[in-house]
């Protein structure tokens, strides 16, 4: 990657919980111009930390976790670097990319595209996977030997893929409410043939279910789910999860919420174990 690509502009830098909250933009060899948020602890100024990273969903942006899920306060006494990505790239001029919440800009399903005209800038994948880590790297004190990856919902099922896809990059993983069989729900089954096409088994690529039958890995996935929550039964499907990882002798925590639904107050409420289950695996705090 050439020294271009590691070069950010900070659009903004707020003192939070004794340490920065800081807003970036940077010019991606992926995507295109890509936006992005890190919160750097008070420790990362002593030296390298621990880095999270956190997949939002779909409509969100590297905003929404930042403000709504309230992860700062005990990032900062574990020791934590979050790192918050934007969910796709923006202003692609693709026709079709804006005025569906569920595909295009906003939904990019943390893959890479293999159909024209998505191929050109929606490739997420290995944006998040190769080329957001050396950036991170490259500009802020993290030790990024100890990298952990969770997300919410749409990020769920990025942050599952990207684990199990990359086992030797991520110490740890866990998710919000994830989608864990995009090919076998709505969401995936209309992104996933304009983004890859019709032949589904190019699907099982990007599909939790498929690909921890392939690889497990070393720890606990660490899930938590909302009873309440509305997409729980048509897109979500917890369960198939639960037994693929079972089939497959993964180890998997999924915690059932009564009352919760799929939103930032669910999230908010359960952040803090999510936060301890990475920073044990990642020795912080």
């Amino acid at each position: 990657m050439s020294a271009a690509n590691l070069v950010i502009e900070t659009l903004s830098e707020h003192r939070c919980h004794g340490g920065v909250q800081g807003f970036y933009r940077h010019a991606s060899a992926y995507c295109g111009s890509m936006r992005f948020a890190v919160y750097q602890p008070p420790q990362a100024a002593r030296g390298p930390c621990p880095v999270l990273y956190f997949l939002a969903g779909l409509t969100c942006t590297e905003e929404t976790a930042t403000v709504k899920a309230g992860a700062q306060r005990l990032a900062a006494e574990l020791g934590l670097v979050l790192v918050m990505p934007d969910t796709s790239p923006r202003q692609t001029g693709i026709d079709g990319a804006t005025g569906d919440w569920e595909f295009g800009e906003g939904a990019g399903f943390y893959l890479d595209a293999t159909q024209a005209p998505w191929s050109a800038r929606f490739q997420m994948h290995s944006y998040i996977a190769l080329e957001l880590p050396a950036l991170i790297a490259a500009n802020f004190p993290v030790d990024i030997a100890r990298s952990g990856i969770f997300g919410h919902s749409m990020g769920g099922h990025g942050a599952l893929t990207m684990a199990l896809k990359h086992p030797q990059r991520y110490r740890s993983v866990s998710a919000f409410a994830p989608i864990v069989a995009p090919s076998q729900v709505p969401w995936g089954r209309k992104a996933f043939p304009r983004y890859l096409g019709e032949d589904e088994r190019s699907w099982a690529a990007y599909d939790a279910c498929e690909l921890v039958r392939q690889q497990t890995l070393p720890g606990t996935i660490l899930i938590d789910q909302g009873e309440a929550d509305h997409f729980l039964e048509a897109q979500l499907k917890p369960e198939l999860f639960d037994q693929a990882c079972a089939e497959a002798g993964q180890a998997l925590l999924l915690r059932r919420h009564a009352g919760y639904d799929h939103g930032y107050y669910f999230i908010a409420s359960f952040i803090d174990d999510h936060l301890r289950h990475h920073a044990k695996a990642l020795g912080a705090g």
